[in-house]
């Protein structure tokens, strides 16, 4: 097989068999969505050292509550990136200091110009999410990628667009709701 394929059907399979413990199984895991999974945590993280740690930690935690996945709920990669994801958030909110009200310009993050983000931005997947959240209404799309890239709370993000707390979680309910349509299509 392929290393590089990230048939859900396969992944699944691989999710299933590491939660029995199968060591072949979760390392296959990890080298068909690593690199993907540690262009989410570079992008997100902004220092190659803490992405890396990041990602040794979620891969530990798939590896302790693979038995946890449901394909029913899920697919395979969408649990993944949601448990790195929220591994992400946790570092991230660890290390703040201080609450910024500055909004991030995401577009200016700087990327690795042939890393691993690269390469994940050019996945299939990344081009259909850029084209559904491109759909969105501006204010809807900065909240989403802001939550979603930043880590930031939804009372930091309601402070940024100085806007009221229960607008911005109406705002982000509304543009979740909307790409998932926008994505089951």
């Amino acid at each position: 097989m392929n290393d590089t394929c990230t048939d859900p059907e396969t992944l699944e399979q691989l999710l299933a068999r590491t939660a029995m413990r199968d060591r072949a199984a979760f390392e296959q895991l990890y080298r068909q969505t690593s690199p993907r999974l540690f262009g989410l945590c570079v992008r997100m993280m902004r220092d190659q050292g803490e992405a890396e740690e990041v990602l040794q930690e979620a891969f530990i935690t798939v590896w302790r509550r693979a038995e946890t996945y449901n394909p029913t709920l899920a697919s395979a990669n969408t649990w993944l990136t949601t448990l790195v994801r929220n591994r992400i958030i946790d570092r991230l909110r660890q290390r703040r200091e201080n609450t910024s009200t500055e909004a991030i310009d995401l577009e200016r993050v700087p990327d690795e110009a042939h890393g691993p983000a690269v390469r994940a931005e050019a996945s299939e997947d990344y081009v259909r999410l850029e084209r559904c959240l491109g759909q969105l209404d501006v204010k809807y799309s900065r909240s989403v990628r802001e939550a979603f890239f930043t880590g930031a709370t939804y009372k930091e993000l309601a402070m940024r667009a100085q806007v009221p707390l229960a607008t911005l979680k109406s705002w982000i309910r509304r543009a979740l709701m909307q790409l998932r349509t926008c994505l089951e299509t």
